[in-house]
Formats: structure tokens, C-alpha cells, sequence
């Protein structure tokens, strides 16, 4: 990740992956553009997993334990089947 990606915040990239979004969706755009869009959108969606994933390894819970207040790693919420709950 270059450092340009690491300075735009989450909220910046969401919007603009937004915006991209609505362009593809639109379908008022030329086949080479919406190739350049995409690959726009998939780089701005794995900076927003990545930033994701950052916040929640400094999230941590404070559980209260026989032994007083033990912290705890966050873990995500899973479904029945196992898989992460957004």
C-alpha cells in the first residue's frame, strides 16, 4: 500500500467507491472507463478492508473477570454457519 492510500480515510474511500458505484450503475459509460472504474473500485474496497481490519485488531473489550477487569481481544460476531456478522 503506497502512502498516498494510507493518508485517505475510510469515509473518503467509501465515497468515492460510492460514486463509482453509481457511474457503473448508471450505464451511460463507455466500456474502457467502466473497466478503469472498476479496477478503481476494487483497489478502494480492499483499502477498506484493510483499514477495517486495522481498527478492529485495536478494538478490545473490557470483560469483567473473576480476577477484576481482564481485557480481551475483539472477536466479530459469527452467524450459525460460522461466518463473520458485519
Amino acid at each position: 500500500m503506497s502512502s498516498s492510500e494510507t493518508e485517505v480515510s475510510f469515509e473518503q474511500a467509501m465515497e468515492q467507491l460510492e460514486r463509482i458505484v453509481g457511474q457503473l450503475e448508471s450505464g451511460d459509460v463507455p466500456l474502457e472507463k467502466a473497466i478503469e472504474l472498476y479496477q478503481e473500485g476494487v483497489r478502494l474496497s480492499h483499502l477498506c478492508g484493510l483499514k477495517l481490519e486495522q481498527v478492529e485488531k485495536k478494538i478490545e473489550m473490557l470483560v469483567e473477570g473473576s480476577a477484576g477487569v481482564v481485557r480481551k481481544p475483539f472477536q466479530p460476531a459469527l452467524d450459525d454457519k460460522g461466518n463473520s456478522v458485519e
